[in-house]
């Protein structure tokens, strides 16, 4: 396996680093049991052999399956196997990263895939995880776990869907699959800061749940929820977005209440 891959890429360096125009492209190794990686780049593929790294630049591109990792520089580490050959187990994405599958597309200013976890976690400006109609953006971090199905969005995070708006610390969204096989989000958990903002109301909260496909959240922890001039104050609220109907209701605080304010509407003169 080794001596086939060396001379795959000596023709890759001889012909990749000269400097031509045409982009370079090989199928470097091949995961056992699972599709191959496979990298291209306009400005060359190098081998650090005693690293045991590929060094792809110029609008570099990695696919293995229906994944697509594109940016400046993609890094390539590999593994030899105890059964013989070798594995790559790590990527890193540097500069205008965009990752693409079937159904999904994060950007980022660098990304990290590990291969074993099936966990890439993006960092820089402009975050943002783009899934069917829901978007997500975080400011720190984001990670997507194809296995688990996952995606955590890690400071200022946002999830955005048709006019509904959720805003947390921390958002963790759970995938499953669509009636017609697509990727989609049905549960949002948000953590610290909690705003869920819909045309009609906004709703404040320390922590919750948001039950996508019902459209139904449920928040605990200082909860506020606003329509207008008036407002539910409480420990705890069940929130349907879809109907409208708001419940508040009492928390495990002793002597815990739930109080409203509101507003009577004012006759225009």
């Amino acid at each position: 396996m080794m001596a086939r891959l060396a001379a795959i890429l000596v023709t890759i360096l001889v012909l990749g680093l000269g400097g031509g125009a045409s982009p370079v492209r090989a199928q470097l190794l091949q995961q056992e049991g699972d599709d191959p990686v496979t990298i291209e780049a306009d400005d060359g593929i190098e081998w650090v052999r005693d690293d045991k790294l590929y060094i792809a630049r110029g609008n570099a591109k990695a696919v293995r399956g229906t994944l697509t990792v594109s940016a400046d520089t993609l890094t390539a580490a590999y593994r030899a196997k105890d059964t013989g050959g070798s594995e790559v187990y790590r990527l890193e994405a540097l500069g205008n990263v965009v990752i693409v599958s079937a159904e999904d597309r994060a950007v980022g200013d660098r990304a990290v895939y590990d291969i074993d976890q099936q966990v890439i976690v993006l960092t820089g400006e402009g975050l943002s995880f783009k899934s069917g109609i829901d978007t997500i953006t975080a400011r720190d971090s984001l990670e997507y776990w194809e296995t688990r199905q996952l995606a955590v969005a890690r400071g200022d995070a946002t999830a955005r869907r048709e006019g509904q708006r959720i805003d947390a610390d921390v958002l963790t969204a759970h995938f499953g699959e669509g009636p017609n096989g697509e990727n989609r989000i049905e549960q949002v958990d948000a953590l610290g800061n909690v705003v869920i903002t819909t045309p009609e109301e906004v709703v404040h909260g320390d922590e919750g749940v948001y039950d996508v496909l019902r459209e139904v959240a449920t928040l605990e922890g200082d909860v506020r929820v606003t329509r207008g001039e008036n407002q539910l104050n409480g420990e705890r609220a069940v929130v349907n977005l879809k109907t409208g109907v708001s419940r508040m209701l009492p928390g495990s605080k002793a002597g815990g209440r739930v109080k409203g304010l509101f507003t009577p509407e004012r006759e225009n003169n």
